[in-house]
């Protein structure tokens, strides 16, 4: 049996932390996954530059709302889905991810939560497990499955390396240059196809 793990920013919807930083122009919040490999590091760095600006899960929510997912997504989400299993594996939170699902057809998420003070301050964040991916992948194989894995950032290689297939996606000519070994697509027609192989 073999079910499909994808990552979610990057792959499915444009990142999150770049259309934000776009929005409210501050250029520290385009840092993304793809540039620091330290989650925890990252987000503390993240909320560090919210707590200064003021700015809250509202003003990130509102950003969100007018994002869609990356053209051609939901089509090859919808077909990926007519063949096999697919979670979606992410690093984001529950109130960021609702409305890019709901533009999704609901596929199924497994992500974390934001800790959110009453006036909309988010103060921190709690992580569904350690490493999240490569546990959850770790974790579906032990229960029978074969995983094939996709990402396009570092915290996406333990998933992409521990399953049976892996590729990379839109990702950063570094990570390409990094990994060679991994094979790397830029439109979905190729991944789909490259999926299909494996499954």
């Amino acid at each position: 049996m073999k079910i499909v793990c994808l990552d979610m920013e990057g792959v499915l919807v444009p990142e999150i932390w770049i259309a934000f930083s776009e929005a409210t122009g501050i250029p520290e919040l385009k840092r993304t996954t793809r540039d620091e490999p330290d989650y925890d590091k990252l987000m503390r760095f993240r909320l560090d530059i919210l707590r200064k600006h003021r700015l809250g899960l509202k003003e990130i929510q509102d950003t969100i709302a007018g994002i869609d997912p990356l053209p051609g997504a939901k089509d090859f989400l919808d077909e990926l889905r007519s063949l096999t299993q697919v979670i979606i594996l992410s690093d984001t939170f529950e109130q960021f991810a609702k409305p890019l699902m709901k533009k999704l057809d609901w596929p199924t998420l497994f992500c974390n939560t934001l800790e959110v003070a009453p006036d909309g301050e988010i103060t921190g964040f709690q992580m569904r497990c350690p490493q999240s991916k490569l546990t959850t992948v770790k974790a579906l194989q032990a229960i029978g499955y074969e995983t094939i894995a996709c990402g396009d950032s570092y915290n996406d290689l333990g998933m992409i390396q521990a399953g049976k297939t892996g590729f990379l996606f839109k990702t950063t000519e570094a990570i390409k240059a990094g990994y060679p070994e991994i094979p790397a697509f830029e439109e979905f027609g190729g991944l789909l196809a490259a999926i299909k192989g494996a499954l």
